[in-house]
């Protein structure tokens, strides 16, 4: 059988017309970068979809992909899984992790707070300082998470024994919220919009805030870097080019929270992150955006009060020399700021 020369060519462009299409494709999927946030619609996680929403990714040229994980350390799980590229939580993951002989590092450094705060149950009076949380339950989003350390560390230093005081994870929001109602946990800790919104039904009281840097000072010894975006150090190591995009974009979007008003910066959020209460999710972004850092740079005296904080409690701490210069870097904030 015999073609025409015209038909081979257009047979000929087709072909070659979907393999371009498929390497595309195939470029295009490889590209994508999965970061898990341990929350997002929480406030000290807002630079993550703050960011998305700003469209600062697609101004890098970055595929990026959110993915909403409550509790930090299931997202922690999932960056050594290999399943994800990088996690938005908390820097202290990194200190952590290296005592275990894992190396991530701390590549933007969103906060210089925890943003938490310690809740008392309105049903229970008699708690009027962490002494009192003896023979009590204590919400924490999971087991291993910051809050658990936070948790803990407040526990030893009040002279209490890990075994006076339950840890149960009940995540953040709604699930926070019915197990306190439900009695199933007597104090907690959580942060915005979760605190508003009991403050505001009077189911709970404050009795820890760690809402501001003076706030971290007084309950934690210093200056306490939180949230943050950290990565496996062996794949930035191998992705410098993107991971530096991933700075610039989120450095872009800590200035933007630093020159805006909590009513400009909550218009750029999906509304439903209000939960119903856009007024007060406003106000707490207000008081409380201070936590965050202008400039995504490690605050300097940060990562030794996490060493001690984490280092009063935690036993995978003992023994351990931990190189604190290998838990978070500074190049590519650095670079970001100078372009």
């Amino acid at each position: 059988m015999r073609y025409s020369r015209s038909l081979f060519h257009t047979v000929a462009f087709s072909t070659l017309l979907a393999a371009s299409s498929f390497a595309t494709s195939a470029a295009h999927a490889a590209d994508k970068i999965t970061i898990m946030v341990g929350g997002y619609e929480k406030q000290i996680y807002l630079p993550a979809k703050l960011a998305e929403s700003l469209g600062y990714f697609k101004d890098e040229g970055l595929d990026v992909e959110l993915l909403n994980e409550p509790a930090g350390v299931d997202a922690e799980n999932q960056l050594l899984a290999g399943a994800v590229q990088g996690v938005v939580g908390f820097y202290d993951h990194c200190v952590d992790l290296q005592a275990k002989g894992k190396f991530v590092e701390s590549i933007v450094q969103f906060s210089q707070a925890p943003g938490e705060v310690e809740l008392v149950s309105s049903k229970h009076p008699e708690i009027k300082s962490v002494a009192d949380f003896k023979g009590h339950s204590a919400g924490v989003t999971g087991l291993g998470s910051s809050t658990n350390f936070l948790t803990q560390y407040m526990v030893a230093k009040a002279g209490l024994k890990g075994g006076d005081v339950t840890s149960v994870p009940v995540g953040a929001g709604t699930t926070f919220i019915a197990a306190l109602q439900q009695d199933a946990i007597q104090v907690g800790m959580t942060t915005e919009p979760t605190v508003s919104r009991l403050l505001k039904t009077k189911e709970a009281s404050v009795l820890v805030d760690m809402r501001t840097i003076e706030g971290s000072r007084k309950a934690l010894g210093g200056t306490y870097p939180a949230a943050s975006l950290y990565m496996e150090t062996a794949w930035t190591e191998a992705h410098k080019e993107e991971t530096q995009k991933l700075a610039n974009a989120f450095v872009k979007t800590l200035h933007f929270i630093n020159t805006h008003t909590g009513a400009e910066i909550a218009e750029k959020m999906p509304k439903d992150f209000y939960v119903g209460d856009k007024e007060g999710y406003i106000r707490a972004l207000d008081a409380g955006k201070g936590m965050f850092t202008a400039d995504g740079i490690m605050p300097e005296d940060g990562p030794k009060t996490v060493l001690a904080v984490l280092s009063a409690f935690s036993k995978n701490m003992q023994g351990k020399q931990i190189d604190l210069s290998k838990t978070y870097t500074t190049e590519y904030v650095k670079h970001a700021q100078a372009m």
